[in-house]
C-alpha cells in the first residue's frame, strides 16, 4: 500500500484565514488574499510569530474545503500520515492534536508525526505547502497552493484543490 505524507498548516488547516482574523483583530485592517500572493507568511503577517505562538491560534483554525472529505477516501486507500513540522511552535502540539481529533476522527493517533523537520519522512508521495519541504523530499510531490508559494514555477505538481487530489489519486 502506497504511503502518503499530509501536511497539516496550509493543506488541511486553512491558516491564512486564521492569520488575516489575527491580523485584523490587532490592528482593525481586513487583509485580502490578493494582497498576499508572492509574500512569505511571516511578512505578509507582521505578528505571525505571536500568533502562532499564542495558545488556541492553531486549535481553531478553519479547515481547507473539501481536506476532510477527500482525506477519509484516500485513508482507505493509501497509508496516510499527517506530517507537521510543529516542533517551531511548541505551544502548538496539543491544539493541533485536539484540532485533528474533532476535525479527521478517522485518522489513528499513530498516524500523526509532529517533528523539527520533515527532511526524515519517507513516503511515496507527499503533499505540501512549501517548497522547502518538498524540495528535499525523493517520492512525489504536490505543491498544495497557498498566497506564499504563488507564481513559484516548480518541478513540483501543484494542485489548488483537495478535489484536484481526489482526481488524480483516488480510483
Amino acid at each position: 500500500m502506497k504511503r502518503i505524507a499530509v501536511d497539516m498548516d496550509g493543506v488541511l488547516a486553512d491558516v491564512y484565514k486564521q492569520f488575516i482574523a489575527y491580523h485584523e483583530k490587532d490592528t482593525g485592517v481586513r487583509l485580502e488574499i490578493e494582497q498576499l500572493k508572492g509574500l512569505p507568511e511571516f511578512k505578509a503577517f507582521p505578528h505571525g510569530h505571536r500568533h502562532a505562538n499564542t495558545r488556541g491560534f492553531f486549535r481553531t483554525v478553519p479547515v481547507v474545503p473539501g481536506s476532510r472529505e477527500v482525506l477519509e477516501q484516500l485513508n482507505q486507500q493509501y497509508e496516510i500520515f499527517i506530517v507537521s513540522a510543529a516542533m517551531e511552535f511548541p505551544s502548538s502540539l496539543g491544539d493541533k492534536r485536539e484540532w485533528l481529533n474533532e476535525h479527521f476522527p478517522f485518522i489513528h493517533w499513530r498516524q500523526i508525526a509532529f517533528c523539527g523537520s520533515k527532511e526524515i519522512v519517507k513516503a511515496d508521495i507527499m503533499i505540501d505547502d512549501h517548497l522547502k519541504n518538498l524540495d528535499k523530499f525523493e517520492g512525489d510531490t504536490f505543491l498544495f497552493s497557498q498566497p506564499h508559494n504563488s507564481g513559484l514555477q516548480t518541478r513540483h505538481r501543484r494542485v489548488d484543490t483537495w478535489e484536484e487530489i481526489a482526481e488524480l489519486l483516488l480510483t
